[in-house]
């Protein structure tokens, strides 16, 4: 796996499927043409932007353009690179035919192909393991301890997190931790909570014994 500092934006969830097989990142999807009504994505992203930088990895056929466009001119340049991959024509194993334009997008290219788009942009490629990341992540475990999954009332306790962080409320738990992850580390994220949304004292004592 190799590591990227930076956030990386796809148009969907097949191309997430495969930079995930490929990349140690944070891999946000713009649900397509969706982002262009979808304010609180978009809010999302600008803030990723800042705190991470943003690398826009969207298909070469003319709705990836668009929405790489869409980006350009609503998050500020300097925060974005931009990876393009090559006009390669053929179809994916999953569709029964090729797209409109003939030509394969980013979940249909080689790895070997993403990681040379990735590196004309000027992104930072890290064997993962060459380096320990110094930051302590969250985890799945803190988010189930801190009853904001697995748990009775779960699902509003991660609404209330959402709306105090100004989050998506239609991320899910598995992005909801991507997302996380992305904009602080552990410690600042168990300071943020702070019990507010425990289930109970009995939980919020064994958090604190869990982070010493």
């Amino acid at each position: 796996m190799i590591k990227l500092s930076e956030v990386v934006v796809v148009e969907g969830r097949y191309d997430k499927n495969t930079l995930s097989q490929i990349l140690d990142a944070t891999i946000i999807e713009t649900n397509g043409f969706g982002i262009f009504s979808d304010v609180e994505r978009l809010r999302l992203l600008r803030r990723l932007a800042e705190s991470r930088g943003l690398v826009v990895l969207t298909d070469s056929d003319s709705a990836g353009f668009i929405i790489r466009n869409h980006l350009k001119g609503t998050i500020d340049p300097k925060y974005i690179k931009h990876a393009y991959i090559p006009d390669v024509f053929g179809k994916e194993k999953r569709k029964s035919s090729p797209s409109k334009e003939g030509k394969l997008g980013v979940e249909g290219m080689p790895r070997e192909v993403i990681l040379q788009a990735l590196k004309r942009a000027g992104v930072s490629l890290e064997e993962d393991g060459a380096q320990n990341e110094l930051r302590e992540r969250i985890s799945k475990t803190d988010l189930y301890l801190l009853g904001l999954s697995g748990g009775e009332n779960s699902s509003e306790k991660r609404q209330a997190l959402l709306k105090k962080l100004d989050l998506p409320e239609r991320l899910s738990g598995k992005a909801l931790l991507d997302v996380l992850n992305a904009l602080m580390d552990r410690e600042e994220f168990l300071a943020l909570c702070d019990g507010q949304v425990l289930s109970d004292g009995a939980l919020a004592e064994k958090m604190s014994v869990g982070s010493k």
